[in-house]
């Protein structure tokens, strides 16, 4: 079973945090579904940007179960402390540090997986939000810069001593992005070192792929993320496997129709029309890959512009699929 601090959770399958898509719409969805445990887009530690449009939609969400998971991104020790201290005050319940992005910007100000380079500062960041807050402290990190440098082991050894509870490894390097395969080894050398929870992540698409690398790196649980997108009935597929070693049959399309009205509407709803319509688009695109006729679904999707045409075409879409 997966224990975090005082937390136990039913299923050891994760929602990754992902950013502009895993808002509190799409990880109650995941929930629904079999998500063990979710965790909230990442947020920036900078104190001017806690109220700002963006960032408002990413805070602690009070209706989510418990715990509530925060990820929290930045390079200074005190800045990140004070946005860990904020976000409890918030109902924050668990805080993540981001330590595995590696996009360019987060890592041109050497945030995200660029602080894997510097180990001492990443001490001093655990050590800073740890004092700071009452609540569980994990990381997420990846295998190391480069494959010359893969310190997933010397972070993870850190984390522990610094009393965090958790720590995510995603089978890459910062450099290899998402580029490649994902490789267990180092996943499976640090768990077989450290004794807070090993959650496993990358390329986890299937039920034969979740079974292989939670018995491969002896893992305590494994992160899904991009598998999710237009996919939240994985967490389903996942835990019905790992159980029984049988699949699930796929969703139905009257689940289809159910959840994507789910997902458009709570969007609409957590954002408002213009952004919530926008935001839609990706999504429908993601749902669109698995129905038939998707293509052309996602195609005249992408044409409307408002949140009622957006939901009429649905519901024909749907009335026709099931005549």
């Amino acid at each position: 079973m997966l224990t975090i601090g005082p937390y136990q959770f039913e299923h050891n399958i994760v929602l990754a945090p992902m950013a502009g898509i895993t808002d509190a719409v799409f990880r109650e969805i995941c929930r629904q579904n079999g998500a063990g445990y979710t965790l909230a887009e990442m947020v920036a530690s900078k104190k001017q940007l806690w109220e700002s449009k963006k960032s408002s939609t990413r805070h602690v969400n009070l209706k989510d179960p418990e715990p509530r998971a925060i990820q929290l991104i930045g390079t200074d020790p005190q800045e990140l402390a004070d946005a860990a201290a904020w976000q409890v005050s918030q109902g924050a319940q668990i805080i993540d540090l981001n330590m595995g992005c590696p996009a360019k910007k987060v890592c041109s100000v050497a945030a995200g997986s660029a602080l894997m380079a510097t180990p001492e500062k990443a001490r001093e960041i655990f050590k800073a939000v740890v004092n700071a807050v009452n609540v569980p402290v994990t990381v997420k990190t990846r295998t190391g810069t480069d494959t010359e440098n893969k310190n997933a082991l010397q972070m993870a050894q850190i984390a522990e001593e610094e009393g965090l509870q958790a720590i995510t490894i995603h089978g890459r390097t910062r450099e290899e992005k998402f580029a490649g395969t994902a490789e267990y080894d180092t996943i499976k050398q640090v768990k077989q070192q450290v004794n807070i929870p090993v959650i496993a992540n990358g390329d986890i698409c299937t039920p034969e792929q979740a079974h292989f690398v939670l018995k491969y790196t002896v893992a305590d649980g494994i992160m899904i993320g991009r598998a999710s997108q237009g996919n939240p009935w994985i967490f389903r597929e996942l835990n019905h496997y790992l159980k029984t070693g049988e699949h699930l049959a796929s969703p139905s399309i009257t689940e289809y129709q159910h959840t994507m009205l789910q997902h458009i509407l709570g969007l609409h709803n957590l954002y408002g029309e213009t952004l919530g319509v926008r935001i839609a688009r990706k999504h429908i695109g993601w749902y669109a890959q698995n129905i038939p006729n998707g293509t052309l679904l996602r195609k005249e999707f992408n044409l409307l512009n408002s949140a009622t045409e957006q939901l009429r075409l649905l519901e024909e879409y749907f009335k026709q699929l099931l005549k």
